[in-house]
């Protein structure tokens, strides 16, 4: 389903983008300063990075633009650092969950949306978004704890079950108002039902029930 032509501005798409990925490098560093090893934490840093460099491109995209990068990200600021505060978890486990899932998710998403912006920049940002995040590491220790732990899984798996519809809502406020007139919800729905799909895939993956 094509929802390129409910894509926002470039500057809001990049401004928001960008925070977003600070905010998921944000995240995992958090639970890298947690980690309960040197290995673990090797492999957070990675991912880390990986969020890191995706920011990077996208100022790199608004500077190019002749825009100032904290300016364009400013007005995304409340929305999603309270979205990380709902979503970090109670502890650690729950924190990478989010990492893994949200950040998932929404990178799919705006790769999607990305069609809806000009050709001389959208390539690129799908490009940007689609690279590696480096989540082996989240998957494993997730995969591990949930084998070892049948109550911690219980517990993941309603928590990654709340995680979806708050993640939902940051991806629709990237999107224009709808105006019921045009239709533009009915044509939603069937992305965000192939997002939740996505989103039960990494649960299964984990060996979650979605």
């Amino acid at each position: 389903m094509d929802i390129s032509s409910l894509a926002p501005g470039v500057r809001h798409f990049l401004g928001q983008a960008a925070y977003r990925e600070l905010g998921e490098f944000e995240s995992l560093a958090r639970a890298l300063a947690t980690a309960p090893n040197l290995a673990v934490k090797e492999g957070l840093s990675t991912a880390a990075g990986r969020a890191l460099s995706k920011h990077h491109g996208l100022i790199t995209e608004i500077r190019r633009r002749g825009h100032e990068p904290a300016t364009e990200m400013a007005p995304f600021v409340v929305a999603l650092d309270g979205f990380r505060r709902e979503t970090s978890g109670a502890e650690w486990h729950e924190l990478l969950l989010s990492c893994y899932l949200c950040g998932g998710l929404l990178d799919d998403f705006f790769i999607r949306l990305s069609d809806g912006l000009p050709r001389d920049i959208g390539p690129r940002v799908a490009q940007l978004l689609g690279e590696d995040s480096g989540t082996g590491v989240l998957i494993q220790e997730l995969q591990t704890a949930i084998e070892n732990d049948v109550a911690l899984g219980s517990r993941l798996a309603m928590w990654g079950r709340r995680l979806v519809g708050d993640t939902l809502l940051v991806a629709r406020s990237a999107m224009p108002a709808a105006d019921p007139a045009e239709g533009a919800e009915a044509r939603i729905e069937p992305v965000f039902t192939e997002l939740i799909a996505a989103h039960t895939r990494r649960m299964d993956g984990l060996g979650l029930t979605a």
